[in-house]
């Protein structure tokens, strides 16, 4: 390919050992994270590979492929650029732009001489009949905005308090390397960015119309990161507003906003009974650039701007991630990933007053997983508070755990 990229190796790795095998290789997350981009690099991959390979590319937000609107339309344009003499191998940015394009997934995926690789916004995209209907036949990777380390990497940067001050200010979006990192610029694009995810994947797809209201929901969380949510406290708060919207609704909106990946609801869970809540939970950005797109950046933040970092780095090295309850207390983050669980707390500083109640919860736990305190106190090198690890900001971003 002629696209000029810098490549993200942590999900080249998990690919690579599926290229050339019969599973529907399919990325999802939020749009412009980069999976188009991660397409580019892998059809590189398959090419260096098999120099005799033949690459079929169909990308629904180029307008010479508009003609492409169902399963049938998206059969005959493969078939037609197939080749039998070679290994074909089909890739398809923006999938859910077709409609039942996994008829004909499913029956390429019957013929042996096809290797398929897709992109979608939408955490819908394998859900219900659709999985079933694939069970078995596919494997899905989340892509992220970029981590804090590739995000010094793509903007060629040392590991300091400013380049951290630039991350936590305009987030990780990939195509921010091509920008100076001034507010009103990035901001300008962070907007457009934002705007065309909620035109695109959430009122074109969901048909809404109240599109004041679901604006005002982005901005309430935006200004509630770590907060215990319900939709009945949306609904109470907006009524304070003169808005009157009732919860089912909130719910709705809560669940497309989350199906676009702009925001991740993450639930409670009883740390003893292991039982998860099904009210009050919390939400966090995919991209805290967005979010400040979206009610601008603020010092003040700086907790919650913290959690949301912890809670995206977590989620990035592949962890399923709760809001803890012990009893009448809570731990910041639950994390597990397979047979692993880690508890982190999330505090802006750690100083003789506070030591006691950040650690507190913490050593009530009744097992031996890890357990962590993060916070952005001066660098103190590697230290624990009774066999209780506590963690700089930036030294956990850059950490595998």
């Amino acid at each position: 390919m002629i696209k000029k990229y810098i490549k993200r190796e942590k999900y080249l790795k998990k690919i690579k050992p599926f290229i050339d095998t019969e599973l529907i290789k399919v990325l999802t997350g939020q749009r412009r994270v980069g999976k188009s981009y991660l397409l580019f690099q892998i059809m590189d991959l398959i090419i260096k590979k098999n120099s005799n390979a033949n690459v079929i590319y169909i990308n629904k937000e180029q307008l010479k492929f508009d003609d492409i609107k169902n399963y049938q339309d998206l059969w005959k344009y493969i078939k037609k650029n197939s080749l039998k003499s070679k290994k074909n191998y089909v890739f398809i940015d923006e999938i859910q732009d077709i409609d039942q394009f996994e008829k004909t997934l499913r029956s390429l995926n019957a013929d042996k001489n096809y290797d398929i690789y897709c992109t979608g916004s939408n955490a819908k995209l394998l859900s219900g009949e659709l999985a079933t209907f694939l069970s078995g036949r596919y494997l899905e990777i989340n892509v992220h905005s970029l981590d804090y380390r590739e995000f010094l990497q793509f903007h060629k940067l040392k590991n300091n308090e400013d380049a951290f001050g630039k991350y936590i200010k305009f987030g990780g979006l990939p195509y921010l390397r091509h920008l100076k990192l001034e507010e009103e610029i990035v901001f300008d694009y962070l907007q457009n960015i934002y705007d065309t995810i909620l035109l695109k994947d959430v009122v074109s797809r969901y048909n809404i119309r109240n599109i004041s209201f679901l604006k005002d929901l982005s901005r309430y969380l935006a200004d509630n990161i770590g907060t215990l949510v319900s939709a009945k406290k949306i609904s109470d708060f907006l009524l304070s507003q003169k808005i009157k919207v009732s919860p089912n609704i909130v719910l709705d909106y809560l669940s497309f906003l989350g199906d676009a990946f702009l925001i991740y609801k993450v639930p409670r869970i009883d740390i003893k009974g292991k039982k998860i809540f099904e009210i009050n939970e919390k939400y966090y950005f995919e991209d805290l650039g967005l979010r400040n797109a979206i009610i601008g950046y603020h010092q003040s933040d700086i907790n919650q701007i913290l959690e949301n970092l912890v809670h995206k780095h977590l989620l990035g090295l592949g962890y399923e991630v709760f809001v803890g309850k012990l009893k009448e207390k809570e731990i910041d983050f639950v994390a597990e990933r397979k047979n692993e669980r880690i508890y982190v707390q999330v505090a802006y500083r750690i100083h003789k007053n506070n030591i006691n109640r950040e650690f507190e919860n913490l050593l009530e736990i009744p097992d031996n997983y890890k357990k962590m305190v993060v916070s952005v106190d001066p660098y103190m090198g590697h230290t624990t508070y009774r066999g209780i690890e506590q963690a700089h900001i930036r030294d956990f971003l850059l950490r595998d755990l």
